[in-house]
């Protein structure tokens, strides 16, 4: 731990690690929580309601989505103001705290109502570790080390969504046997009192605070005077990439576990979300370094432009068991994330020190309000057929071509 003599210190070279490691891990479980439902939705549908029907199936798929993403909104904002209160590693650990321990409560519910209950609440720690684990990383790198650590972070949710993968694919989740699955979720707790009690917390956060340890700004304050350009810039070019893939791209699971249940596949739900986060991750870590290299704004736009394009592909060009349709998933994968290495990268740049989680987690999470209301409303329109839904939704991606012109160029901006 820092002691107040060396609070405005640099970190050592090993406390900068430690940071690293400890915001990858909270990511990697992050991303176990954010693919669970995808391939166990279904399941715990037809265990919990005795009904197999496609039309209800993926009506509960929508809700239990939208009750994650409205948690998420809900603890990126609060606890992405806690990061700029009480410190960024300590809201780090209440964030993995959270998000473990209701996962692990859903291995003992009873109905389909419990269970949205329970993801609202994993939400809040799902919502509250990236923009903590971000601002915290950022500011404990040096500039010249950050387009590659924000690759690492990018990388960690989909690294979590393929460990998920592999396991459903040896291990499969199916209406007979997926409590297991919760109860293993609730395993990073122990990250979690590791992180809260042990973890250094940021130089520059500490420094911020001077001898006064005064609190930080409201959340109001980013709707003010300066700050009001780069928040609803942050936050819409947050929004797209989530809606695109919440509301948009993750019907693939359901349409895959569909198909593959007809086959006697119960495999291939996982085998899809396999291929698909494979390609995520080595997309989420190079969207940061591509951002860096070619210039944010070029960057984003032709993310945009090829998520638009293969997702569509995805929906309308293939189908699940076919032989394009994996690849396609997994091209679609990496494309669509890259938008998750980018943003760890440019959210920083966007606010100062004082606001920097505050402002990260806001655009991040707005976007997830808006997630939420997109699914409802998507799945309230949902007849049975992924194929159409699916590609309508791939529209949403196109937004972020016109977005980015309004964007501040960042590039060479120091923290």
């Amino acid at each position: 731990m820092l002691t107040p003599a060396t609070e405005t210190a640099d970190l050592s070279r090993a406390a900068r690690w430690a940071v690293l490691a400890a915001a990858f891990s909270g990511l990697v479980f992050d991303g176990f929580e954010l693919g669970l439902m995808p391939v166990a939705s279904n399941s715990v549908t037809i265990s919990l309601l005795a009904a197999n029907n496609t039309e209800i199936v993926g009506k509960w798929f929508a809700y239990f989505t939208a009750a994650l993403m409205l948690g998420a909104a809900v603890g990126g904002s609060l606890l992405g103001n806690l990061g700029d209160r009480i410190g960024r590693a300590r809201a780090m650990g209440v964030s993995i705290l959270f998000y473990s321990l209701f996962a692990g409560l859903g291995a003992f519910v009873t109905s389909c109502q419990q269970m949205l209950v329970l993801r609202f609440l994993v939400g809040l720690g799902v919502g509250g570790m990236w923009p903590n684990g971000v601002a915290l990383v950022a500011e404990c790198w040096p500039n010249t080390s950050r387009p590659t650590v924000s690759g690492v972070l990018g990388a960690g949710i989909n690294v979590g969504i393929v460990g998920l993968s592999v396991l459903g694919s040896y291990h499969p989740i199916t209406p007979d046997s997926w409590r297991w699955i919760f109860k293993l979720a609730a395993i990073p707790a122990i990250l979690g009192l590791i992180v809260l009690t042990l973890l250094p917390e940021s130089p520059k956060w500490l420094a911020s605070r001077g001898q006064s340890k005064k609190l930080a700004p409201p959340l109001r304050s980013l709707f003010r005077g300066e700050l009001l350009r780069p928040t609803l810039i942050g936050i819409l070019l947050a929004s797209i990439p989530l809606v695109g893939a919440w509301a948009g791209s993750k019907w693939m699971i359901p349409w895959a576990d569909e198909v593959g249940r007809s086959a006697n596949a119960d495999y291939y739900k996982s085998t899809t979300q396999w291929w698909w986060a494979i390609g995520a991750t080595a997309g989420s870590f190079v969207g940061a370094p591509l951002a860096a290299l070619i210039g944010r704004r070029l960057s984003y736009f032709l993310i945009s432009l090829g998520a638009t394009a293969l997702t569509w592909s995805m929906f309308k060009l293939t189908a699940p068991l076919e032989p394009s349709f994996l690849p396609t998933v997994f091209a679609q994968g990496f494309v669509a994330t890259l938008f998750f290495g980018w943003l760890p990268l440019y959210l920083p740049e966007l606010f100062a020190v004082q606001v920097r989680a505050t402002g990260a987690g806001l655009s991040m999470n707005i976007g997830r309000f808006v997630t939420a209301a997109a699914v409802l409303l998507i799945g309230a329109q949902f007849k049975g057929d992924f194929s159409d839904i699916g590609a309508v939704c791939a529209l949403i991606y196109a937004l972020g071509m016109i977005v980015v012109f309004w964007a501040p160029n960042t590039t060479g901006k120091t923290l």
